[in-house]
């Protein structure tokens, strides 16, 4: 007798357990977001390692790691589920999309240098008129791949300012925003006057976040270097949104957008300041693959996210 294929041995949700468990790392935390139990993800996780003939996740110090085969399997995997999730949704198949009745996961990756509430704004406004869906925010930062990840659908949506967005993907533009300086109240700057120059400013000490590529200057970096400048940057950080309390305790500057410095000026005591070098605004965009481009879920997606960056007002600048 003809031995069955091994994709008659295969089901649908046995690919979903199989991402999850390797992106989780952990049995107990896939079953968790499977919305399972940990005895039932672990015999799936038997029957995949019997089906792949490798054992997927070994033990490593205190907890799991996934082998190279498991990490090589992790973009497919994520691919068919995505395709499959396209393939089986009823409004694309018939009819305009529903969002009150669509039971869909959407997946953006997003930088946090925007604005405190507009990730948070998204995610009430997409729960308030999809109540059936789910949301995943990732990371954008240099580790991620995110060009990888909205070809191979692991994220929908990517929103984030670049100088030159990539030129192969699709591109919404949401605001753009001043370029301003965040500093303590007794920092020099703060004075304002004539004194602030472009000089001090090189010299004075500054914190910046990580730029989205590993070795890349970052947007006021690669700006100031286009011009011939170099600022003393001392310390770049991963979590952005922790750099306002570094200034409020430091003689560090932060040069990013207005809007994102005005949700901490009063809760932190801070001074918004003019920046003496001419910035060219800081513009947001919203990225999609041509893979998407069509799908109406998605679509509707990228309009709730303009409608969002449209209902954020600029503060009032300062003098």
């Amino acid at each position: 007798m003809a031995q069955r294929p091994i994709i008659a041995t295969i089901d649908l949700h046995l690919v979903k357990v199989l991402f999850t468990v390797i992106s989780e790392r952990s049995v107990s935390r896939a079953a968790m977001r499977l919305q399972s139990t940990q005895p039932m993800v672990s015999a799936q996780l038997k029957r995949l390692r019997a089906l792949t003939g490798d054992p997927l996740l070994v033990r490593s110090g205190q907890g799991l790691a996934p082998t190279d085969a498991a990490l090589a399997m992790l973009e497919p995997a994520s691919r068919l589920l995505r395709e499959a999730e396209l393939l089986f949704a009823p409004q694309q198949r018939s009819g305009p999309f529903e969002p009150a009745s669509a039971a869909l996961t959407f997946r953006i990756a997003a930088s946090d240098y925007l604005d405190p509430l507009f990730l948070p704004r998204i995610v009430e406004l997409l729960k308030r008129e999809a109540p059936l869906a789910q949301v995943e925010l990732h990371p954008l930062s240099a580790e991620i791949d995110y060009r990888r990840k909205l070809a191979s659908g692991e994220v929908d949506l990517v929103i984030g300012n670049w100088l030159q967005p990539p030129e192969e993907l699709h591109l919404g533009r949401l605001m753009s925003d001043e370029v301003v300086c965040l500093v303590a109240p007794d920092h020099p700057a703060a004075r304002g006057g004539r004194s602030w120059t472009v000089e001090r400013y090189l010299q004075s000490e500054h914190v910046a976040p990580m730029a989205f590529h590993s070795g890349a200057p970052g947007v006021i970096d690669e700006h100031l270097a286009a011009q011939g400048l170099q600022r003393n940057l001392v310390v770049r950080s991963a979590h952005f949104s922790l750099i306002p309390l570094m200034v409020a305790r430091s003689w560090l500057v932060l040069t990013t957008g207005r809007l994102f410095c005005s949700r901490y000026v009063d809760a932190l005591d801070l001074r918004i300041v003019r920046c003496p070098v001419q910035f060219p605004p800081l513009t947001y965009y919203q990225l999609w693959h041509d893979r998407t481009h069509a799908a109406p879920p998605l679509r509707w997606l990228r309009e709730r996210v303009r409608d969002v960056a449209r209902q954020l007002a600029l503060p009032e600048k300062a003098t």
